[in-house]
């Protein structure tokens, strides 16, 4: 047994994958667009009150990794997902006060997983 795999099975459950970066962030944007679905679906405006604060904190935590020097996506990717993080603010306010509905949220979110699920370098 090499010493990799001694590290990965060493601090893993057993039959449990590795988990990747991207398949992390591909969790965390499959729970929190899971759960503005759910609110959505279920028309419970408290619900999605939630669910927009947890996309929110989601969108800020990844615009401040993207702000950092050391992030290693590409410059021009990097300002497309800065503009969504911004956008995705911006709406999240006005699905809150009634002004907007809450599926282009939804909508980014997939997209960002599709991504996220791509092979290939990252472009």
């Amino acid at each position: 047994m090499n010493a990799t795999r001694m590290a990965k099975t060493a601090y893993s459950t057993p039959g449990e994958p590795v988990r990747t970066p991207r398949g992390i962030e591909y969790e965390i944007f499959a729970r929190v667009t899971g759960q503005l679905q759910r609110a959505m679906d279920a028309d419970q405006f408290g619900d999605l009150v939630a669910a927009l604060h947890e996309n929110r904190r989601l969108w800020q935590v990844l615009a401040a990794d993207l702000a950092l020097p050391e992030n290693g996506l590409p410059e021009d990717l990097r300002a497309r997902l800065r503009y969504l993080a911004e956008f995705t603010r911006l709406h999240s306010r006005k699905v809150a006060a009634g002004e907007a509905g809450a599926q282009v949220l939804i909508d980014i979110n997939t997209m960002i997983m599709r991504g996220l699920r791509a092979t290939g370098p990252v472009q």
